[in-house]
């Protein structure tokens, strides 16, 4: 047991100590603390434009400014309306100039009519709220023409009282959907990069070790088996470490940012009421999804001599992980889909889509354990079938860049 922590503490001190390792962690943290303040950074670099926001009005049907101002008030837009008496010769000139940003042109003939111009195409969107109370001065000066009062105008664009209803009992309300579906994005997301990085990390590490001949020293004192799992039990701790660090860092980096998670980004992705179980299931998958494909990623690296193969041998074990990942964002806007629940107990699948699932849905408790115990027995399966091809994949050195080289590596690893 004594050489498993040797190999273990290695494993997970040479990593820890890359360069690569230190700027990943770095970057990562420093983005969230940029996203996190990236409302006031704005606010920053914008300083007081907003109170600059001038609409200047070339008024062809006069009278209609004042009410132009009411409605854009009524919108909290934020633009202050200005009536001009330039041509738009003059105007145009003058946003090519950039003295002004844009105007708007204002026409009666029977029915109102207006052309927002503005430099480019990319700042047409500042038109809508315009476009919005434009269309209200045009409903106002209908309903008068055709005699009608406030209150039959009131009635006439009265929303209808529309209210979503799901039937099914694992469906969340829609409101619940919201709260969630910011977070399992998130997590998803950080499955998946784990999923990726740190299994390719231990298939680098052991092909590292064979093409530097470091494997031969090593399995002279330790059995093959014992210093693969020591090797997948080092770097998943530190991958372990490593999110536990992001993990604090968005915690700070929301709470240094003085929002309540209510506002702008955080009330679209709905971070604001999370169960915890949630991050319960979050972790196991994380950690299920973790050592299956590291197993995976063991077994493949075990097969090849040079660092430069491992990125092929590797291609399948990535198409699964792409292929998990396609499912579960997919199945973010439509988490009952039969697809997703079938895929969800497929257990190269079933950390990335079943976690899904445990977010969006009120599952039976059965379905996730169930999910579950299949991933264990795959991950004992993959275990000791990996252990019997490691076993004999660290002693073949040449070329091996097939799958056909795992019959090889058993046969070697029988015969030691």
């Amino acid at each position: 047991m004594h050489s498993f922590w040797i190999i273990f503490k290695q494993a997970f001190m040479t990593k820890a100590r890359t360069k690569s390792f230190i700027i990943t962690t770095l970057v990562v943290v420093a983005a969230f603390f940029l996203l996190a303040n990236i409302s006031n950074i704005i606010a920053v670099f914008d300083g007081d434009e907003t109170e600059e926001n001038v609409l200047h009005v070339l008024e062809e049907a006069p009278g209609l400014v004042p009410d132009l101002q009411a409605q854009l008030e009524a919108l909290d837009s934020g633009i202050q309306v200005v009536p001009t008496y330039l041509t738009e010769e003059e105007l145009q000139e003058s946003i090519a100039e950039g003295t002004i940003d844009d105007y708007l042109v204002l026409t009666q003939n029977g029915q109102l009519s207006a052309r927002y111009v503005s430099e480019s195409a990319n700042e047409m969107g500042s038109g809508s709220e315009i476009e919005i109370a434009v269309q209200a001065i045009h409903t106002a000066l209908t309903a008068e023409s055709l005699g009608l009062d406030d209150n039959q105008v009131g009635q006439l664009f009265m929303p209808v009282d529309f209210e979503r209803q799901a039937i099914s009992e694992s469906s969340k309300s829609q409101e619940e959907l919201s709260q969630a579906r910011g977070l399992v994005y998130v997590l998803i997301m950080l499955i998946y990069v784990a999923v990726i990085y740190y299994p390719n990390m231990i298939a680098m590490e052991v092909a590292t070790e064979k093409s530097s001949r470091v494997m031969e020293i090593l399995i002279s004192s330790v059995s093959p088996v014992k210093h693969m799992f020591a090797k997948i039990a080092g770097i998943g701790s530190l991958g372990i470490l490593q999110m536990m660090i992001f993990g604090l860092a968005g915690y700070f980096a929301i709470k240094t940012a003085g929002t309540d998670l209510t506002e702008g980004f955080f009330s679209v992705m709905g971070f604001s009421e999370v169960k915890i179980s949630t991050f319960l299931f979050a972790v196991l998958f994380f950690l299920l999804g973790y050592f299956l494909y590291a197993v995976l990623a063991a077994l493949l690296g075990s097969l090849v001599s040079r660092t430069e193969d491992v990125q092929q041998l590797m291609l399948p074990m990535m198409v699964l992980i792409i292929i998990a990942s396609l499912i579960a964002f997919s199945g973010i806007s439509i988490p009952e889909a039969s697809y997703v629940t079938i895929s969800s107990f497929i257990p190269f699948f079933a950390p990335l889509v079943m976690f899904l699932r445990v977010g969006m849905l009120d599952l039976p408790l059965w379905e996730p354990l169930l999910s579950i115990a299949i991933m264990l027995v795959t991950i004992g399966i993959l275990g000791w079938f990996g252990a019997r091809v490691y076993r004999g994949g660290v002693l073949m050195y040449g070329s091996s860049q097939s799958l056909k080289d795992i019959r090889k590596a058993i046969r070697l690893g029988n015969s030691k």
